[in-house]
Order: structure tokens, then sequence, then C-alpha cells
């Protein structure tokens, strides 16, 4: 029975049957190729993500900042009085030396949780946006949101007399209407 098992029975010659399969291990040719292709995936997975991740911080920023107006709106008509804010590269802020006083109970930065001056937020709004006490928006303007590493650029345009707020995509100078809002 043992002698059934000997590469010589089988049909095979004694230098075959000690030789190692040549599939059983790469070759250094084929690790190198395959190491070359993950970097190379890799690397335009890393270019992907920081887009997405620019993207994410565009839209993050123009969602606080027309939350903020809001807050502003909802924070005037609680107090029965007028308030104010500024619009800084920050984010919404109490005015610090104005005629009305800031709106009570808002705290709300563009760019939470993002490292400073990675979000661009310019604007032609007045010093100070000026809220009744019945909630009305007294200025008007339009702001403006990018960030590097994206070619999205989201603005937010305040309408007069009431106050009505639209989002929208900064293109050819303009804000436009974006379908996808």
């Amino acid at each position: 029975m043992a002698e059934r098992l000997r590469p010589q029975k089988a049909g095979l010659r004694p230098q075959e049957a000690d030789r190692r399969p040549r599939d059983a291990a790469f070759s250094l040719h084929e690790l190198l190729i395959v190491a070359m292709l993950l970097g190379w995936v890799s690397v335009l997975g890393l270019r992907q993500g920081a887009e997405a991740l620019a993207r994410e911080r565009v839209e993050s920023a123009s969602r606080r900042i027309a939350l903020g107006l809001e807050r502003g709106r909802l924070a005037a008509v609680r107090s029965g009085s007028p308030c104010g804010l500024q619009l800084a590269e920050a984010g919404w802020q109490a005015p610090p030396d104005a005629a009305l006083p800031g709106c009570p109970g808002l705290d709300l930065p563009a760019g939470e949780g993002i490292d400073p001056g990675v979000v661009q937020v310019e604007h032609n709004l007045p010093p100070l946006v000026r809220f009744t006490s019945n909630g009305l928006v007294l200025d008007g303007g339009t702001v403006r949101i990018s960030a590097e590493g994206t070619a999205l650029e989201r603005c937010l345009v305040m309408a007069l007399p009431l106050g009505v707020v639209r989002l929208g995509r900064w293109q050819q100078q303009t804000c436009q209407v974006d379908p996808s809002l």
C-alpha cells in the first residue's frame, strides 16, 4: 500500500515530485504590482474623501447660517422685543456695540467642530441684522459659503420685506436655484 503512493509509481519523475507548485506563493513582481495598484486606489479614495468632507463642511455651514436666522426670529418673538445679530467669519454672534441687544440664547457658530479658516463666509449683510418683536427681518442680503477642496459654493439670500430665506448654489457670480435642494 505504501508503494502505491511513491512518485515513481504514480508516473511522476522524482525531480517533479520534489518541487513545490509555483502557484503556492506570489512572485516579487506580482507583489510589487499589487502594492502599486493598492497605493493608486488609496490615493484616489483619499482625494474623493477630501472632496466629500469639504462639500459636507459647506453644506453644514450653510444649514447653520440659515438655522441662526430662524433662531434669531424665534428669540425676538419669545422675548417680545427686537434684537439683532451679526454674521462674522465664525458665524452668528451678538453685536458687540449696537443700539439693539443681541438675540438671547443664540450661540451658533457657522463651522462648529471645524478648524477656523476652513469655511469661508462672505456676505453683503449689514453689520447688524435686525429682527422685530414679531419675528420679521428688517435687513436683507446674500451670504456666500465656500471651502477649499470643493467647487461647491452655497449661497443664502434673504429677501425683503418679509425676510424670506432661499438657499441655492453660487454660480456665475449670482445665487442660482439649486434643484437638488
